[in-house]
């Protein structure tokens, strides 16, 4: 994370400046005998989980001196490997005039340390850090160094699961129950538990490592067949939030009332699909929300069944051959009545996409056209361009107007995809669907569609506030990576090579 501090004396300088070329008077450090000099506050030497978004470390350096020509000081911060003559740094910034200071959190560091730094889990790094002044027409770059040891940690699972025959899947742990990470080492799920047990698994597929509860009622790590099986017990059949906190090791367990939609798939069903069942996908942000993405090469009726192949219990339209424009929807319990809409031969040749909201009472089903944006970019400080969206990374178009792939190295850090490079951040986004700062599963996921400029969009959202959503993507090791995105069906794949 950048942080830009302007000193006092520039800013009161700037006030009286004559020159529009400048917004400092460069010309008060033209006797050299400015000596840029870099120090560092740290806060701590040992690096911890639990305080991750906590400054880790602050940089401050002196101006150094423009040798006279007026010219305006570029500073270029590096860090290093200790004794590595900064052979391969990590540039913290690179180019910037009238920086001062620069910190990092304690996960940012964290990953450097691990991932670029060569350090290892519970033993102190050596790391070098280096500031360069450059002058343009001067050739002499002066710089400064300093040396300073952290200890990094091993992060905790960024992915978390219950298993148990408390659970929707029970014991199966091909097919257990995913959790939604909401923080480091923080986990959540709602939904209906029956009366028997549970415990946690890390991975799916794998019933080790566990967190299973010690006998204070706390999570602790299970590695060994041969460790304590603690398993939590519920009493009675209810809708329960369920929160685990693997970092404290607290876990709740909290009955509550429940607001869950009265089904958990969705499927379209039509003459398009010659009456077979599509799957739709559940809205990340918004699980009464099923979405489906398709290019309409012929029309004819449709509607949207709640079980595979099933006639019964379907959401269907309120009046015979609707438009695709009619909102309206009911669920039938029966067959009939069999009201459908119906998308006509002059429609077909273009994409739509459909939002389906089950809300008992409020039945909608939102469908447009869509038309594909002519590129996708990367953003974040995993992109090789980082923060700076006027230059984002641009990914590689494909015979399909929809997907686009890239592959390139990523650095360790947060990732996003622009659709539209809106200056004020406030565009079109795809997001990461599993949360924030999640790792990507290194399949196919669901990605989130945020377009914080769309009336229509905002509309389908009915009790969420797409302009504050920010949800991207961690990518924790750096390397080359191969990205395939699916604007239409709104998926994407981030896959280590």
């Amino acid at each position: 994370m950048k942080k830009y501090i302007f000193g006092l004396v520039g800013i009161l300088l700037g006030i009286f400046a004559l020159s529009a070329c400048t917004d400092q008077d460069y010309e008060q450090l033209d006797k050299g005998s400015n000596t840029l000099a870099l120090t560092a506050s740290q806060d701590v030497d040992t690096l911890n989980e639990i305080n991750h978004a906590s400054t880790a470390i602050t940089f401050d350096w002196t101006t150094g001196n423009n040798a006279g020509t007026g010219n305006k000081i570029y500073y270029k911060l590096e860090l290093a490997k200790a004794g590595t003559g900064f052979a391969d740094p990590y540039t913290a910034l690179s180019d910037e005039a009238q920086a001062y200071t620069w910190s990092i959190n304690e996960e940012n560091l964290n990953n450097l340390v691990l991932d670029k730094f060569g350090g290892t889990a519970g033993l102190p790094t050596s790391i070098d850090a280096r500031i360069s002044a450059i002058v343009p027409g001067v050739d002499k770059v002066q710089t400064d160094s300093l040396t300073f040891k952290m200890t990094p940690y091993q992060p905790v699972t960024t992915t978390l699961y219950f298993i148990g025959d408390a659970t929707p899947n029970g014991w199966s742990a091909d097919n257990a129950t995913a959790m939604t990470r909401t923080d480091n080492g923080i986990f959540t799920w709602e939904g209906t538990l029956k009366t028997g047990n549970l415990k946690f698994i890390t991975t799916l597929g794998k019933f080790l490592p566990s967190y299973n509860e010690n006998d204070k009622g706390l999570a602790v790590l299970r590695t060994s067949d041969d460790q304590p099986d603690g398993q939590w017990q519920i009493t009675e059949d209810h809708y329960y939030k369920v929160t685990a906190n693997i970092l404290t090791g607290a876990v709740t367990i909290a009955q509550e009332e429940g607001n869950q939609p009265a089904y958990d798939y969705l499927y379209f069903v039509g003459a398009m699909t010659n009456w077979s069942f599509a799957n739709m996908s559940q809205d990340p942000l918004d699980n009464f929300l099923f979405r489906y993405g398709h290019y309409f090469d012929q029309g004819g009726e449709f509607k949207f069944g709640t079980a595979k192949d099933s006639w019964e219990n379907m959401y269907k339209a309120t009046q015979d051959n609707a438009p695709y424009t009619d909102t309206s929807m009911q669920l039938v319990s029966g067959y009939d009545p069999d009201y459908k809409w119906n998308l006509t031969n002059s429609e077909t040749g273009k994409a739509y996409k459909i939002c389906v909201d089950i809300r008992t009472g409020k039945e909608r089903m939102m469908m447009r056209e869509f038309t594909p944006y002519s590129m996708i970019y990367l953003v974040g400080d995993a992109a090789p361009s980082g923060w700076d969206l006027d230059n984002a990374t641009a990914m590689t178009a494909t015979d399909s107007p929809y997907i686009f792939t890239w592959t390139g190295t990523l650095n360790a850090g947060e990732l996003k995809f622009s659709c539209d490079k809106q200056s004020d951040w406030m565009g079109a986004w795809f997001l990461c669907g599993n949360g924030n700062d999640i790792e990507p599963t290194g399949q196919t996921e669901k990605a989130l569609f945020i377009d914080k400029s769309d009336d229509y969009l905002k509309a389908e959202y009915k009790d969420v506030d797409i302009s504050g959503i920010d949800q991207k993507w961690k990518i924790t090791t750096s390397g080359t990576y191969k990205i395939t995105l699916n604007q239409l069906e709104e998926t994407v794949s981030i896959v280590k090579q």
